[in-house]
């Protein structure tokens, strides 16, 4: 199966993670939720899948580019 990145577009503080490792999601679902520049940005889901890899979590400092999630799909 294929496996796609979920990248952090910006940097910013991770604020929530709203799946956990094995959740199913369809396309545009919130993976978590980023906090830059004093405005909370969703990071979506780009396919549909199960989460196999959670890479972030709630209160770390991310740069742009850094990997949120895996998804197999």
């Amino acid at each position: 199966m294929a496996k796609e990145n979920v990248e952090v577009p910006i940097p910013g503080k991770v604020i929530s993670v709203a799946v956990t490792v094995d959740s199913k999601v369809n396309e545009g679902d919130v993976i978590c939720v980023l906090e830059s520049m004093k405005m909370e940005n969703p990071i979506l889901t780009p396919v549909s899948g199960v989460v196999k890899e959670i890479k972030v979590s709630a209160g770390q400092f991310v740069s742009s580019g850094s990997v949120a999630a895996v998804i197999e799909y």
